[in-house]
């Protein structure tokens, strides 16, 4: 072996062993994860799976992730501490030990997750309990959406493992696209185009790229048919002009990568049922949710990553 193989060789075996050495460290994470949360449920009553949820929720809405830390969840110190005059919703604090050091350590996972057990406890152990328990501790309605579907997600997979993607629509059709994100439009008011189309024939499936629920389905003027699917990223996945919806999808259901929710068509720019106006395709959008607002970013990097990942399975 000359030395440009020896080279090549060992390169290769450190990418191999990095490669490897990432995904344990990954496995690792998650499992110390799932741990903290099970421990949690098991002395709050409260299911595992909300405690998940809360944590990837938090995980998406900070900029900067707390170092040496398993969980991303940031209590406000007003929920920690509570204030001279107490409040309703947080009497004196609900900050504990929940390590059994006695110590009340606001950047402690264990600490962290037993206080917030115990506050969403203090409503209840329903899913309506914890849904106003949620409310009252983040104020605002999508958070609160978004972390029961993430939830109800995690419920149904059993883990919070969930990295697969999907191409929206099946390789073997006759589809074609291009980067029209940002693109004016007309129709409505001046406007940019907040998607991709993804141009095929009548009736070719459109598939989830994603785990996730479905928050939204029906009509509207400018997308016709169409389904809004909210990830476990805090990504809503908006898929518009359908021909149709596949039998049995609805709002609240769970989907994962690959299952199909309807199919292309031409809906849309006008009343319920206009169609035609353009030819078929699947306009696929991206919106993320940072906790205080919502907005469309480019689906078509993500979209040819998919693609990519579809062609090689």
């Amino acid at each position: 072996m000359n030395i440009r193989s020896k080279v090549l060789l060992t390169i290769l075996i450190a990418g191999i062993c990095q490669l490897f050495l990432v995904n344990y460290v990954f496995a690792s994470e998650e499992s110390e994860r799932m741990a903290l949360y099970k421990k949690t449920s098991a002395v709050t009553d409260i299911p595992w799976y909300y405690f998940a949820a809360i944590d990837q929720y938090e995980r998406q809405i900070h900029d900067d992730p707390p170092e040496y830390r398993v969980t991303a969840i940031q209590p406000d110190p007003l929920f920690w501490n509570g204030i001279d005059y107490p409040s309703m919703f947080f009497p004196s604090g609900w900050g504990a030990s929940g390590n059994g050091d006695k110590k009340i350590d606001i950047t402690n996972d264990e600490d962290i997750l037993w206080s917030l057990g115990n506050y969403i406890k203090s409503y209840g152990t329903t899913k309506d309990d914890i849904r106003i328990a949620l409310w009252n501790y983040y104020k605002r309605d999508l958070t609160v959406q978004t972390i029961m579907n993430t939830a109800k997600v995690f419920k149904k997979f059993q883990t919070v493992s969930l990295e697969d993607r999907d191409f929206p629509l099946p390789l073997e059709a006759n589809y074609s696209y291009n980067n029209t994100w940002g693109d004016a439009r007309g129709f409505g008011g001046r406007r940019i185009h907040e998607g991709t189309d993804i141009f095929a024939n009548y009736g070719v499936p459109v598939k989830s790229t994603t785990y996730g629920v479905v928050e939204m389905k029906g009509w509207n003027e400018y997308g016709g048919w169409r389904i809004g699917i909210r990830d476990i990223f805090n990504i809503y996945h908006y898929y518009a002009h359908l021909n149709g919806f596949k039998d049995g999808v609805n709002v609240g259901d769970v989907v994962k990568p690959g299952d199909v929710i309807g199919s292309v068509g031409a809906t849309g720019y006008g009343p319920p049922g206009t169609s035609g106006k353009f030819p078929p395709h699947l306009h696929y959008g991206m919106y993320q949710d940072n906790g205080e607002h919502e907005w469309s970013f480019d689906p078509y990097p993500y979209l040819k990553r998919w693609e990519k990942l579809a062609r090689e399975q």
